[in-house]
């Protein structure tokens, strides 16, 4: 089978004949206990309209063969052409009915505070951030989920979302987008582009210790991917500078990012992840942890055990570039 023979599959079809079968319908929107991990609750969709996938969990998606790049952990396009055409015996079309329920967003009652609870701030400073810089990015999130109420930092973007983090938890309340912040004044020529929102308080946090008189975080503006899958969404706006310097991962998800912008952007852009080189990202080299030393995908016990302890407690009244 060739690449546009493969892109015709139906992912639902290819998931079915895999065993993988939709916990429930909203739209056009199927959706899954991600096959890429393990989980509670489904938060793999499937847009059948498109013939897309978008894992929330781990905030990635796209087409067929991107899933199968996921699922055999590989990018060898003719190896994954043939795991796939091994399937097609197997696939059928296939349509699902479900119970009617309500629809109800994953996240209910949310709430945006002013980032402060100790518990959150303790986090970032397990991973080295400076707090008060965190602060003037971040806000922190209460909400509800599965009847429970919740507290997470969260990182804005572009779309009205947010990353959201804490010490047991990484995922994003949709819509899913970059964020790109800009300075004030006058237009930025340069702009600095991370993979996500602890590489941009790393960066921060590393400037403002190393030039503290003058650490000129103002100097240029930022777009954070929030995911690799949103490369595209990045190139509509970094078209404005004339300066584009990339802090990546040293991984392989994000040497091909930094490939696809360099196929947009030759000539004005630069690769800065050598920077942190032994490392997997710029927070791994603020805290001085080696490549071999990155934290392991979550699993679902600790994500089971991280649930229990995001449980919210009654509210207390009253780098050189």
């Amino acid at each position: 089978m060739n690449i546009q023979e493969v892109k015709n599959i139906r992912i639902a079809d290819y998931l079915q004949s895999l065993g993988y079968t939709p916990e429930k319908q909203q739209g056009n929107s199927l959706w899954y206990k991600s096959p890429l991990r393990e989980e509670k609750d489904a938060s793999f969709k499937v847009n059948t309209e498109l013939n897309r996938w978008y894992d929330f969990g781990l905030g990635k998606g796209g087409n067929i063969i991107a899933l199968a790049e996921e699922l055999y952990a590989t990018d060898y396009v003719p190896y994954l052409l043939n795991k796939i055409a091994e399937r097609v015996p197997h696939i059928r079309p296939v349509s699902f009915s479900f119970c009617q329920q309500a629809s109800e967003p994953s996240f209910q009652q949310l709430e945006v505070d002013e980032l402060t609870h100790p518990a959150l701030l303790s986090y970032l400073q397990e991973r080295g951030i400076n707090t008060d810089l965190a602060r003037l990015e971040c806000k922190e999130l209460h909400f509800i989920h599965n009847v429970k109420p919740y507290f997470a930092i969260g990182f804005p973007n572009v779309a009205g979302g947010y990353e959201v983090r804490n010490r047991f938890f990484k995922g994003c309340i949709a819509p899913k987008d970059i964020s790109h912040i800009c300075q004030q004044g006058e237009p930025r020529e340069k702009c600095l582009v991370f993979e996500g929102m602890m590489d941009y308080l790393s960066f921060l946090t590393l400037r403002m210790r190393n030039c503290p008189t003058m650490p000129n975080l103002d100097g240029q503006n930022y777009v954070i991917l929030n995911s690799v899958a949103n490369v595209s969404k990045a190139i509509d706006v970094l078209h404005r500078y004339e300066r584009i310097h990339c802090l990546l991962d040293n991984d392989e998800a994000g040497r091909n990012a930094y490939l696809e912008l360099a196929r947009e952007f030759s000539g004005r852009i630069r690769d800065f992840s050598d920077n942190y080189n032994g490392h997997k990202d710029l927070n791994d080299y603020l805290c001085g942890k080696p490549v071999f030393q990155s934290e392991k995908p979550i699993t679902e016990r600790k994500q089971l055990q991280s649930a229990r302890r995001m449980i919210q407690p009654p509210k207390k009244k009253g780098l050189k570039m």
